[in-house]
């Protein structure tokens, strides 16, 4: 396999790019060469790795196909480069994007008019499967095939995904009585007021990301959609839905908590090594993050002698939960393909999530196994009755309701809206914003973002 990894730079914000009217060729690849390149948005070890020794195992079941892997830092320098390379000529046939990038990615359009993706589902054409690879299309579990299904269209094939849970220093939770890891934002407030009558005990209770994700989870616990027409669901987003009640709530017990000292604002807008830091030093009992990080705060744990158990994001015991939703990334495959590409393409895919592959990809990230095959293959093994905190997100997400908000919003220009939010959350920990009126200034900021990007998808 060659292998091209590319710890590319950051370039820009993390603004939403629009890929519509890109200057790039459109029209079918016609050297069928065999060569299927793969770009992600990862260039560590453990999970570029991950990529290039499936590429190496598809190549040698595969005599003539080529998969070539690239990794970029992180998904918006990803992103960015994929505009570049569309402009270019020379954009990938399998490409990496994060959910939030979902309406951008359904949007893009050639210079005529074709889109720049095409739908997993429509190419699989029915068919069970592709070059020898089974097709597992019905197989994906249920809350990323919603997510990722449009009007019905099942669009790309999900990969690393996640969602938002907490986890818990078990040594400190002993040490201050609290039995239990906290599920309701209630019980965190307990548990965090035992937590701070420690002797000698952490600096602060708890700490996560400053990211819109945790705001974007919260809406789906409330049942409160982000956007009009049912999140983008039944419909195009063109009103968006920042400040309220659910969100007003939602920042204000935030609030509350960094003001009463237990919550640990590290001072850096998502901060995920940071937060996580943090826990690894156990200056706070609790850190939310992504299920995503498992593995790797299990192994810091070991390193740290003390023990980890994980539960579900804490949520608002006097509102009626609704439900978490996913986070992560999603795989996309380019159109104007011709025939022979797309095939190879759709069989990588499909390799690539196959049940052994799932369960081993999910032993070594923590990310949710991503077919119910998979599922049943770890159950069957004993995995999760060895390491239940594996266990926690796909048990989240199977409680969530079949609702827009708990499926997850679809709006143009996310990427940017939710640097807004972010920043309205930080005003608010920071500079003691009064919660109300910041929302309705981020509200204002993302409505205009939003009707930028429809003005420009409209044409108008």
């Amino acid at each position: 396999m060659k292998n091209r990894a590319l710890c590319a730079a950051a370039a820009g914000t993390a603004a939403a790019l629009v890929l519509s009217g890109c200057t790039g060729s459109s029209e079918a690849d016609t050297a069928g060469d065999g060569v299927v390149d793969v770009w992600v948005a990862f260039t560590d070890d453990a999970r570029l790795g991950f990529v290039e020794e499936k590429a190496e195992e598809f190549e040698a079941a595969h005599e003539g196909v080529t998969v070539e892997v690239q990794g970029f830092d992180d998904y918006e320098t990803l992103f960015q480069q994929m505009q570049l390379a569309l402009d270019g000529g020379d954009a990938p046939e399998i490409v990496h994007y994060f959910e939030a990038a979902t309406r951008e990615a359904l949007d893009a359009v050639g210079p005529d008019g074709e889109p720049v993706f095409q739908s997993v589902a429509a190419a699989t054409d029915g068919r069970e499967e592709i070059l020898g690879e089974p097709v597992v299309l019905d197989d994906v579990v249920a809350p990323a095939k919603n997510y990722y299904s449009v009007d019905g269209e099942f669009y790309s094939m999900p990969w690393n995904t996640s969602s938002t849970i907490m986890y818990g220093n078990e040594t400190l939770m002993a040490d201050a009585g609290v039995d239990e890891i906290p599920e309701t934002w209630q019980e965190l407030e307990d548990a965090c007021e035992k937590i701070s009558k420690l002797d000698d005990g952490p600096e602060a209770c708890i700490t996560w990301p400053n990211h819109s994700w945790w705001m974007e989870q919260a809406m789906g616990q409330a049942d409160t959609d982000l956007g009009n027409n049912d999140n983008g669901r039944s419909g195009r987003a063109t009103e968006v839905e920042l400040d309220s009640d659910a969100m007003v709530d939602y920042l204000t017990w935030w609030q509350d908590l960094e003001q009463d000292g237990h919550y640990l604002y590290t001072g850096v807008q998502r901060d995920w090594d940071g937060t996580r830091a943090a826990f690894s030093a156990q200056e706070v009992a609790f850190l939310m993050s992504s299920s995503g990080d498992a593995a790797a705060i299990d192994d810091e744990s070991t390193d740290g002698g003390y023990e980890v158990v994980a539960g579900r994001m804490p949520y608002d015991a006097d509102t009626p939960y609704g439900g978490n939703l996913i986070g992560g990334a999603t795989l996309w495959l380019r159109s104007g393909l011709d025939e022979n590409t797309t095939d190879a393409s759709l069989a990588f895919l499909n390799f690539f999530n196959n049940p052994e592959n799932a369960a081993e990809w999910h032993k070594v990230s923590g990310y949710v196994p991503i077919t119910d095959s998979a599922v049943d293959l770890l159950t069957d093994e004993g995995w999760f009755e060895e390491n239940p905190n594996f266990k926690v997100a796909s048990d989240q997400l199977d409680l969530a309701a079949d609702s827009p908000a708990s499926t997850g919003v679809l709006m143009g220009n996310f990427v940017a809206i939710r640097d807004v939010v972010t920043a309205a959350a930080e005003d608010i920990l920071v500079g003691g914003d009064d919660v109300t009126e910041r929302l309705g200034a981020a509200d204002e900021e993302a409505q205009q973002l939003l009707d930028d990007y429809e003005l420009l998808y409209s044409g108008e």
